[in-house]
């Protein structure tokens, strides 16, 4: 009978460690995906240009078959490559975030230039105009997983950066929870945006009363001002993100005055402006990492349309897009 109590209490104390550790894990990848949420504003804003234009019948396949892509970019490549970086190479975390961050600036910039000046871009969407249907919705899915990746490499690193765990485990699972967590909370969003308007359609054709079929017309009327919203807002990310990375990631390396200064002119500017100081602060320190993420940008735009692109080009055999 002694014996039986023992194991019991042995079987008691593993289970209150477990619970532990599923609540150290769950608050660890709740604080990391808050980290995260300006790549994720950014990820949910610029997939649905991805799925829009084609067959309705297509858009939900099209996004699960993106899903899945984000997924195994997330768990069968990048979470691995992260926990190789934390364990046997840290120092080399934050070069790495910061040359996401810098990609994240260039894209962002990007978006702004060839939207002032049209006709001109060079980005991977440039050359996905296949005439074939099938060939175009291909063209598209291997587009978006191949931005997915980028976005989910910047999500897993400033994940892995803020994860305080005690071994090697605990940041594998918290990982797996916040690359799950993340994807599921994206795709589920973007397929609510694309399906928007076709749930409007059909309150529009079928609903028995005049209100709801009136709210049916509106969602349609409204759908292109959210798309264009979500397309402002998500390139506004890329850049406040991008130069976040930057400023915080020469603060680490040694350099901390760009930083500094941000940290105390969103100091100044909370003292002065009749707002919440935390609001205010966050506010001007985003609107100038969104100022140095443009400038930053618009310096590597010919840098990597006239240079590094051409180079792999000739590097792998393959025309560039421009």
């Amino acid at each position: 009978m002694s014996g039986l109590l023992a194991l019991l209490d042995d079987v008691a104390a593993i289970a209150k460690v477990a619970a532990t550790s599923v609540d150290d894990i769950a608050a660890a990848a709740a604080k990391a995906g808050s980290k995260t949420a300006g790549v994720l504003i950014d990820d949910a804003a610029v997939t649905p240009t991805y799925v829009t234009g084609l067959d309705a019948s297509r858009e939900l396949p099209m996004i699960w078959r993106i899903t899945k892509g984000s997924f195994k970019n997330k768990l069968l490549y990048l979470l691995p490559a992260a926990l190789l970086l934390s364990n046997f190479a840290p120092w080399a975390i934050t070069p790495l975030l910061m040359f996401g961050g810098a990609f994240l600036c260039f894209e962002g910039a990007e978006k702004i230039f060839h939207a002032l000046f049209p006709g001109t871009s060079h980005t991977v969407d440039a050359d996905m105009t296949p005439k074939d249907p099938k060939k175009l919705e291909e063209a598209r899915v291997a587009g978006a997983i191949k931005t997915d990746f980028i976005l989910s490499a910047e999500i897993m690193t400033i994940s892995l950066s803020v994860i305080d765990a005690p071994n090697v485990y605990m940041q594998a699972a918290t990982l797996a929870v916040v690359a799950i967590m993340v994807t599921v909370a994206v795709y589920g969003v973007v397929a609510l945006i694309v399906k928007m308007d076709d749930v409007g359609l059909h309150m529009a054709a079928n609903m028995r009363f005049a209100a709801s079929r009136a709210v049916g017309r509106a969602l349609v009327r409204f759908m292109p001002y959210l798309l264009a919203t979500l397309s402002f807002v998500g390139t506004g990310a890329m850049l406040w993100v991008g130069g976040n990375i930057i400023t915080h990631g020469l603060q680490v390396l040694g350099f901390p005055w760009i930083y500094d200064q941000i940290h105390h002119l969103a100091v100044a500017a909370s003292h002065s402006i009749p707002a919440p100081p935390g609001l205010t602060q966050w506010a001007v320190t985003a609107a100038i990492d969104g100022v140095i993420g443009l400038v930053l940008g618009l310096l590597l735009i010919p840098l990597v349309t006239k240079i590094i692109t051409p180079t792999l080009a000739r590097l792998t055999g393959k025309t560039s897009a421009h």
